[in-house]
């Protein structure tokens, strides 16, 4: 009995993980064109939700088209947003470690997180080349001491392991303390903390970025949209909202 109840558990958690199906529509429209036949033909355009999204993303587009928008804009009055590169962990203010003085923002460009040895919080340049702290798929941490930017590393992170260390918890977690131990003590060490202005279509808040290595953190993107590029991995690129592309729209709800 036990047995068949998990077998039902696990046939209802798939559905409601698939309620959603990804369109690729290889027609060219702008950005906004392209909201606006997805809304009325199906959901609305893709929100990406995490790298198994991608993987979807990547198999579903025709094979021969390089690129397609996808549901991210970026508009002038939005204002930056805290997130985790892990989009399952959802940033929360009440559960920050800042050290004094910080986020401190220096000329309205620093976008990316960073911890020192005593695991407080501060804020850098995204294009700042630092060591790193990963979590790998036995939720184990590792510090690597190969400087990247914020993007290079989380590349680097997902390519080989599984993402950036995300979340106060983990932050904070004994493993950390005991493999930065060694470090000096103003060592600058990234973690998956960054912020933007990037919004989603369909007003939800999934905080998932797969940027290009190249995508500068640090820029103004008002009027922006986003593109998927097949051929770099399904990574992202901005674009301006009026050039004419294919998309790709969902039907259903995400969970």
């Amino acid at each position: 009995m036990a047995k068949e109840q998990l077998n039902l558990f696990i046939y209802h958690l798939h559905f409601y993980i698939c309620l959603y199906q990804f369109h690729y529509i290889n027609e060219n429209k702008t950005w906004t064109e392209a909201q606006q036949y997805c809304r009325e033909k199906h959901t609305d355009l893709v929100t990406v939700t995490n790298m198994k999204d991608m993987e979807r993303l990547i198999n579903i587009s025709a094979g021969d088209q390089r690129e397609a928008w996808i549901g991210l804009f970026s508009e002038p009055e939005f204002k930056r947003t805290w997130h985790w590169s892990q989009s399952e962990v959802k940033f929360n203010e009440s559960e920050t470690n800042w050290n004094t003085n910080e986020p401190n923002n220096v000329d309205g460009m620093q976008n990316c997180g960073i911890i020192w040895k005593n695991l407080k919080w501060g804020d850098v340049y995204c294009d700042a080349r630092l060591c790193f702290l990963y979590r790998n798929s036995s939720k184990k941490f590792h510090l690597i001491q190969e400087n990247k930017k914020w993007t290079e590393a989380q590349s680097y992170c997902r390519e080989k392991h599984t993402d950036l260390i995300s979340g106060k918890k983990q932050i904070e977690d004994e493993e950390v303390k005991n493999e930065i131990s060694h470090v000096g003590s103003y060592t600058y060490i990234l973690t998956g903390l960054f912020r933007d202005t990037w919004r989603w279509s369909d007003g939800s808040s999934f905080s998932f970025r797969h940027w290009n290595k190249g995508f500068d953190y640090q820029g103004r993107y008002d009027g922006q949209c986003a593109l998927t590029v097949f051929d770099d991995g399904g990574r992202w690129r901005n674009e301006n909202c009026t050039e004419r592309k294919p998309f790709i729209c969902y039907d259903g709800e995400f969970f």
